[in-house]
């Protein structure tokens, strides 16, 4: 996400760490061990993390910027509002996040099990929490997915193509027909071909 400057230059050391981001004593150690991070990628993690917040913190506005910048050719305020509601509901009371909570997402979603993948996920389409997603909140999620790939939709899509896209996917993960979808709904439907749940993550719009 970041463009980190190459092994060697800034490079930081435990002590860099611990200064910048307040973090309990361990430094890297602590980092590789809570994480799936060894400590090359840490540093290099880490300088772009600082080139892009050098407060140490990420604001909610700070990474709105950040997404938008990948894709410029819509508008990504929405999705990355919702993404950073969700890392905010699992990592952060506090409106912002610093590394370790940064670095704890990352590692989860690039090499976390399955439902470690999963449950983030799921979180994601469950935007007030209740455990459940409903068709209303599905179709929020989709609305922003369109909104931030704007034209690199094929074919471009409307409203009503949203609320098809929805229609077609909610019912076939509802497989017990009660109106919303539970994680164990949600689970079993991924958990059928791995596609699936890389399709919700990586902001597919074609879904089997």
């Amino acid at each position: 996400m970041f463009n980190a400057k190459k092994k060697g230059e800034n490079e930081i050391d435990d002590r860099d760490l611990f200064a910048f981001t307040r973090y309990k004593p361990g430094g890297l150690d602590h980092l590789c061990k809570a994480t799936k991070f060894s400590k090359k990628e840490i540093r290099q993690l880490y300088q772009g993390f600082k080139q892009q917040c050098p407060t140490g913190v990420v604001s909610e506005d700070a990474f709105k910027n950040i997404f938008s910048q990948f894709f410029p050719q819509g508008d990504a305020t929405a999705y990355a509002h919702l993404v950073f509601k969700t890392f905010k509901q699992h990592y952060s009371n506090t409106g912002n996040l610093n590394f370790e909570q940064f670095l704890s997402v990352l590692s989860a979603l690039s090499r976390g099990t399955v439902e470690d993948k999963l449950k983030w996920i799921f979180g994601l389409y469950d935007i007030n929490g209740d455990g459940y997603i409903t068709k209303q909140e599905m179709l929020t999620i989709v609305r922003a997915i369109y909104d931030m790939l704007g034209n690199y939709t094929e074919p471009l899509v409307d409203e009503h193509t949203a609320k098809e896209h929805v229609e077609r996917i909610f019912h076939q993960i509802d497989a017990d027909e009660d109106g919303v979808i539970s994680f164990e709904d949600f689970s079993q439907w991924c958990q059928k071909d791995e596609n699936r749940a890389q399709s919700l993550l990586m902001l597919d719009t074609v879904f089997s």
